[in-house]
């Protein structure tokens, strides 16, 4: 058993091994990234984690000890007589406060003493050596494996950030730094690679590389490479005793440098100008991935050295990554207040954009099998599993999603995720529908877990927001019996306040001025306004916005409530209505026609009227000459986008519909209209101008 223990072990450290080496490959060698930084970053760490644990089981083919990827044999090749090493990198405070203390230890310097460093924006590039002889360019060339480099010297001269000749140098010099695009510069070269139908690059990073790296010196001559020079190679004398006086001499000899570095004392300094280059990294125009803490001495940077791959004297300190590959612990199957079963990803805990991670959407059964709605495959059709290395990244910096799957550390005996036969909640039927993705629990009311979702969602923020009423109490009066429809929220103070038999200011973890401050909120929450009722109510397709939208359109609940039951009855005209409101789907549309028609919600809603006073849609605040009026649009606006055209015409007190219809009462035509402007002519629709409408709302 202890054999077959190593074996597992082996094979994840060689899998591993397998997977650095060849993404090394990918970036280095063909400027094609397979994995992102985030990525390939937690992949170094997860194999670095194994190998300490395990230092007896490192495979042969260790990548740690490499730096870079061997050169391309399509370039002839240049030594570095002093090796061009790679950055060893900190992710986190923790991290920076080890290789303070490491520098100091090994200078033999006091913890309490602070050292001066320089810290500057970590460019997300491509590393190159110049060198130069009597002050003439002689050969550029690339990292490569760290000892041996790729000749690109009849590319680098086409660079204008890079001087051809320098006055007052010594006799050997070799300048060393990053050869960059700026990110405006990248968008305005894949708009022209994609007018020749050419390669689109992925990244400025990947551009810069590709385009140093060309056969061809006059294609990277029409590129917009730029370079910062930012260290040296070999030399014959020195030119500098600090990094900071090294800067202004390269800068004399007309090199660019970053001008947004920092000279700082000690660690606080290094994290204050980290959060500083972290915070304006989104308005740089270059792309930066960390920033480099450098110790600024340079007869300290000589009695430092450097280890096998990287310098003693500094650091890259990485921002959190976007992308990232943790374990998947468990898949847990949660019920929503519509029925629909949600996959949800348990992982080990893990930073992406500087939140922990703990779990991430697996969004249903078919993503997990390697397929998308559509039945097409992704993920090369891998499914996912239990104890995968899975990568997880924010989707709009909130919601964190699996993207990939890494094989590395799937075992022989893991198993395929099969869907639950029946509900988690209440052990009902499921149910798949031909045109949906999602599998639903078709219980309603009957689901202990969709009616603790809908009371949750009843209370929330976006319905009654009713505070010290969260899930945890939800769950505590369901299950006491006291709650079971939203209604009986309302009745909570008759039933048990205090005078009553039950009191909830007897319950554990509950007193009289607590249980008075939650039936205050609720009796606060008795005045809602129509869209915050309506969203209450979790109609399905029906959330935030399409409840914005249909009280503005409807403005009171009793026109609304109305509308919906002639829906419900099979009213078509009014059905057409409400299809064609701006914003609202036929999804919609339909979901609000089953749920006015079901007898056991309308009852539900009848009960909570008795409860609560749904006042007017508090958005019609203006008055003016369109105020109630029905206004479609068409043709290409000038003044402003579509969107925005009809944003300020419900501004103005409008209702924005999609057609024309008998309500209509003005269409406003732009540029290009078509049958729209045709059939408002024929069913004698005011027809406007885009100036025209302007004048007329602004009147």
């Amino acid at each position: 058993m202890k054999n077959f223990g190593k074996k597992i072990i082996i094979n994840k450290l060689t899998a591993l091994a397998k997977e650095i080496e060849l993404a090394s490959k990918k970036y280095f060698q063909e400027d094609s990234p397979l994995l992102s930084d985030g990525e390939f970053d937690s992949l170094v760490a997860r194999y670095k984690k194994l190998k300490k644990e395990n230092p007896n089981l490192v495979p042969d083919n260790d990548p740690i000890l490499k730096i870079g990827s061997p050169p391309s044999s399509a370039f002839a090749k240049v030594e570095h007589n002093v090796p061009l090493l790679s950055l060893s990198n900190a992710f986190g405070q923790d991290d920076v406060i080890r290789f303070d203390e490491s520098v100091k230890r090994f200078l033999g310097l006091e913890f309490s003493h602070e050292l001066d460093y320089m810290a500057e924006p970590k460019i997300d590039g491509l590393s190159l050596g110049l060198k130069y002889i009597n002050g003439k360019l002689f050969t550029a060339a690339t990292r490569g494996d760290g000892k041996i480099g790729e000749d690109v010297t009849h590319n680098a001269i086409t660079i204008r950030d890079i001087p051809k000749t320098i006055s007052n140098a010594p006799e050997v010099l070799e300048v060393r730094g990053e050869v960059y695009i700026l990110k405006s510069e990248f968008n305005k070269l894949n708009e022209f690679q994609r007018s020749k139908k050419e390669k689109i690059f992925a990244n400025a990073r990947n551009a810069a590389a590709g385009s140093l790296r060309q056969l061809d010196s006059e294609v990277t001559k029409n590129r917009p490479l730029r370079f910062f020079a930012y260290s040296l190679g070999t030399i014959s004398h020195n030119l500098a005793s600090s990094q900071k006086q090294l800067m202004k001499v390269l800068s004399n000899f007309g090199f660019t440098i970053n001008e947004d570095r920092h000279s700082c004392r000690g660690v606080n300094q290094l994290l204050q100008t980290y959060e500083h280059i972290c915070n304006k990294r989104e308005s740089l125009d270059y792309e930066v991935d960390g920033v480099v803490y450098k110790v600024n001495n340079f007869s300290y940077q000589e009695i430092l050295g450097a280890r096998s791959n990287s310098p003693r004297w500094a650091i890259a300190h990485k921002f959190p990554p976007e992308e990232s590959f943790t374990k998947l612990l468990s898949i847990e199957i949660q019920v929503g207040r519509t029925g629909t079963l949600s996959p949800v990803a348990k992982l080990a805990p893990v930073e992406i954009g500087g939140v922990m991670v703990s779990s991430a959407t697996l969004h249903n059964e078919d993503f997990i099998k390697g397929f998308d709605n559509a039945g097409n495959r992704i993920r090369d059709g891998i499914d996912i599993r239990v104890g995968d290395l899975v990568s997880v990244y924010r989707a709009g910096d909130v919601i964190p999603k699996v993207k990939s799957i890494n094989l590395a550390e799937r075992t022989i005996d893991s198993k395929p995720f099969f869907f639950p036969n029946c509900c988690p909640g209440c052990g009902g039927k499921l149910i798949k529908q031909k045109d949906e993705s999602v599998i639903r629990c078709h219980a309603g009311l009957s689901c202990r877990a969709q009616v603790l979702e809908r009371m949750k969602h009843f209370v929330s923020k976006q319905g009654c927001s009713i505070e010290g009423l969260g899930k945890k109490q939800i769950i505590s009066f369901y299950d006491l019996g006291w709650l079971s429809t939203p209604v009986d929220i309302f009745r909570l103070k008759l039933n048990h306040g205090k005078n009553s038999d039950k009191p909830l200011e007897k319950l554990a973890n509950w007193g009289r001025k607590s249980a008075e401050n939650l039936f205050d909120s609720i009796d606060d929450s008795r005045d809602l306004g129509l869209e915050r009722f309506i969203n209450a109510l979790g109609i399905r397709y029906v959330g935030e916005v399409v409840s914005l939208t249909l009280a503005r359109y409807y403005e009171t609940w009793t026109v609304f409530h109305k509308k919906m039951l002639n829906i419900a009855r099979g009213k078509t005209d009014d059905f057409e209505e409400l299809n064609n409101i701006d914003g609202i789907g036929l999804k919609s549309a339909e979901e609000l026609r089953i749920y006015f028609e079901s007898k056991e919600t309308e009852k539900l809603v009848e009960e909570l009227l008795l409860e609560i006073n749904v006042t007017r849609s508090v958005s019609r605040t203006v008055l003016s000459p369109v105020s109630g009026l029905t206004v479609v649009f068409t043709g290409s606006l000038e003044a402003m986008s579509r969107s925005e055209a009809k944003s300020f015409a419900e501004k103005m007190g409008a209702k924005v519909s999609n057609t024309i219809s008998l309500k209509t009462a003005i269409l406003i035509c732009g540029a290009g209209a078509g049958s729209k402007l045709r059939k408002a002519k024929e069913a004698g629709v005011k027809v406007l101008t885009e100036d025209e409408w302007v004048k007329l709302v602004k009147s």
